[in-house]
């Protein structure tokens, strides 16, 4: 679970401008972030199967919000790829 100040930290990292809370950018920070603590969890508690299940929702949401990024703007896609570490 993530925490105000921890979405905060996302959202100033990933944001196009100052008010920016819901562009594709923000929306994959954001997932990103949940995917890894959750993949944390799974490492710990292997037979978490409910927990396994919303991770694979969330990696499939964040690929759905990238595969739109990368069809609307291919530079802020790139660009994101490189400041999140995530392999395409």
């Amino acid at each position: 679970m993530l925490t105000k100040k921890k979405k905060q930290n996302v959202m100033k990292d990933t944001a196009r401008h100052e008010s920016d809370t819901g562009s594709p950018e923000v929306q994959v920070g954001l997932l990103t972030r949940q995917i890894n603590e959750l993949a944390k969890h799974l490492k710990k508690n292997p037979k978490d199967a409910h927990s396994r299940r919303g991770l694979l929702g969330m990696v499939a949401d964040r690929r759905a919000h990238l595969k739109y990024l990368e069809k609307k703007s291919k530079r802020s896609y790139n660009a994101l790829l490189k400041k999140l570490d995530l392999k395409k």
